[in-house]
């Protein structure tokens, strides 16, 4: 069964136009990751959906989705465990929130805890 189209989001972001003079403009811009002192991190300790697991998540990163994955990269492998880097949130598999939290504030990051 098809899927049924309630928005213009659901084309993906791409609309057809019959306008013959139209000319699409691919505004192809990069994010600027902020230097790492500007940017406010939150960590979370998280088990829901997770099937009783726990995850560390690290919110609120800006910048480009390398260099979410590089710093991602870099967390996964101090704490020696795995995880995602996506939709700017980091997830790290496991309580290594306060390990998390030194690694970032030795890059020069500004971390906040947040919850229990």
């Amino acid at each position: 069964m098809a899927k049924k189209l309630t928005s213009l989001n659901d084309l993906g972001g791409f609309v057809f136009s019959t306008n013959k003079d139209f000319e699409f403009d691919a505004d192809e811009s990069t994010d600027e990751t902020p230097e790492a002192g500007k940017q406010r991190l939150e960590a979370h300790l998280d088990k829901k959906n997770r099937g009783g697991k726990v995850a560390t998540v690290i919110k609120g990163f800006e910048g480009s989705e390398d260099d979410l994955k590089a710093l991602g990269k870099l967390l996964k492998t101090k704490c020696g465990v795995g995880g995602a880097a996506k939709d700017g949130e980091i997830i790290i598999q496991g309580n290594f929130r306060d390990k998390v939290m030194e690694i970032l504030k030795a890059e020069g990051y500004n971390v906040k805890r947040v919850g229990g």
